[in-house]
C-alpha cells in the first residue's frame, strides 16, 4: 500500500509548546516498521515554525507573515535535523521536499515532484514534505499542511491519506462541549450536514482543526484515496491503520482513481469560478460533454487562460473543475453567447469552447 501521513503540530508536540522526542521516536519506530512490511511512505509534516519558535526561546510572537517566515527559515532545518537523527536509528533514510501552491498549479513543476517523490519511493527514501514558509506568500501558499497533504496524495497516487490529530475523529458534536457527542467511525460522501459538524480552527500551536480537515478528506477522495483522521496518541497508529484496524473516523473515497492528468487539475487550487445555467450543467455533469460560453452565466476571480477554473451547477454546487481556454476578462465578454460570436467579440478564437472536456474533470 501506498499512503500519505500527514502530522500536525499538536501531535509532534503531544500538546506541549515544545516537539516531543518521545512521541517523535514513536512515529519514527511505526514508519520504519510500516516501509519494512512493503508500505510506501509519504510524510506531510508541520511543526517548521513550532521548531523555530522554542529555537528562539519563545520570544512574544506578533503573528504577522514576516514573522511566521523567519521562525520557519529557524525552525525548518531543526526539525528535519530531529527526523534525520531519529530515522537514522532504525536504517530510515529521508528526503527533505518543501513545496508551495505553484509547484501544483504548474503543469512543469507539479510532474517534476511527482518525478522526485516516485524516485524517493523507489529507493525506500521517506520524503518528508512541509509547505516552504520561508518564501511563500499569500498568493503562492496553500494555506494548511492538511490541504497539503490531500494534494500530495494526489499527486503520488496515494492509496491512503491518515491524518494523525489531537483528536479521536469526527463527531456527532464538539465532545468538548457536548457530553452525547459520539464518534462516526465512517463517513461515505462529504456533505453539507458532514461541513456543518466541523468546527472552528485548531489551537494555538497550528493553523487547521476539523475544517481542513473535512476540506482535505473532500479533495482527496474525490479523486479515489480514502482518508481516516485518527488519533495521533494512540499506540502503533500508523500500523493500526495500514493493516486495516477501524481507528478514527474513515472517509470513504467518492470519485474514481483518475488519471495523472485530471489529478493534476483536481489538485490545482481553483483560481475562478464559472456559474452555469441548467442545460450546460447538464451536459457537463451527465454526457461529458465541454463547457461553452453560451452556458456560463457569470464568471467570479481573476485568472489566466490555461488555469483551473470551478465550475457551478444553477444551485451552486461545484459539478466539475478544469482548465479554462480563456482568462477572466475575456470570458465575461463572451459568457452567455453563442460559439460563432467569439472571434466578433474578442478579435480571435481559442476554440469554440471555454473549457473542453479533454480539460475536465467531473466530480
Amino acid at each position: 500500500m501506498r499512503a500519505v501521513l500527514k502530522l500536525g503540530t499538536s501531535v509532534l508536540t503531544a500538546g506541549t509548546d515544545r516537539l516531543h522526542r518521545p512521541r517523535l521516536v514513536d512515529l519514527i519506530r511505526g514508519l520504519a516498521a510500516a516501509r519494512a512490511s512493503g508500505h510506501e511512505l509519504v510524510l506531510v509534516t508541520s511543526g517548521a515554525v513550532l521548531a523555530g519558535w522554542e529555537a528562539l526561546g519563545f520570544p512574544p510572537r506578533d503573528g504577522t507573515l514576516a514573522e511566521k517566515q523567519m521562525l520557519a527559515a529557524v525552525g525548518q532545518g531543526r526539525l528535519m535535523h530531529t527526523y534525520a537523527t531519529l530515522a537514522d536509528l532504525y536504517g530510515l533514510p529521508v528526503a527533505q521536499v518543501l513545496l508551495t501552491a505553484d509547484d501544483f498549479r504548474d503543469r512543469t513543476r507539479y510532474l517534476n515532484a511527482r518525478t522526485t517523490l516516485e524516485g524517493c519511493l523507489r529507493r525506500g527514501v521517506l520524503p518528508v514534505i512541509n509547505e516552504n514558509d520561508a518564501v511563500a506568500v499569500e498568493q503562492i501558499k496553500v494555506g494548511d499542511n492538511d490541504t497539503l497533504s490531500a494534494f500530495v496524495a494526489n499527486l503520488v497516487e496515494a492509496d491512503l491519506l491518515l491524518i494523525l490529530t489531537d483528536a479521536p475523529g469526527l463527531y456527532t458534536a464538539d465532545p468538548r462541549l457536548d457530553p452525547q457527542a459520539t464518534l462516526i467511525p465512517v463517513v461515505e460522501r462529504v456533505t453539507p450536514e458532514v461541513w456543518a459538524l466541523a468546527g472552528g480552527a485548531g489551537s494555538h500551536r497550528g493553523t487547521g482543526g476539523m475544517h481542513t480537515k473535512i476540506q482535505a478528506a473532500e479533495i482527496a477522495t474525490r479523486a479515489g484515496t480514502p482518508v481516516v483522521i485518527a488519533p495521533g496518541d494512540a499506540p502503533e497508529a500508523l500500523g493500526r491503520v495500514l493493516e486495516g484496524e477501524p481507528l478514527g473516523t474513515r472517509f470513504l473515497a467518492s470519485g474514481s482513481r483518475l488519471e495523472a492528468r485530471g489529478r493534476w487539475i483536481l489538485a490545482e487550487l481553483a483560481a475562478g469560478r464559472l456559474h452555469l445555467d441548467d442545460g450546460a450543467a447538464q451536459a457537463v455533469r451527465e454526457r461529458g460533454g465541454s463547457l461553452l460560453p453560451a452556458g456560463i452565466r457569470e464568471v467570479e476571480g481573476r485568472f489566466r487562460r490555461g488555469q483551473t477554473v470551478s465550475l457551478l451547477g444553477p444551485d451552486g454546487t461545484e459539478i466539475a473543475r478544469g482548465l479554462s481556454r480563456y482568462a477572466a476578462t475575456d470570458l465575461a465578454r463572451i459568457a452567455g453567447q453563442h460559439s460563432r460570436a467569439i472571434e466578433g467579440l474578442l478579435g480571435y478564437t481559442y476554440g469554440p469552447e471555454a473549457v473542453h472536456r479533454d480539460d475536465l474533470v467531473r466530480l
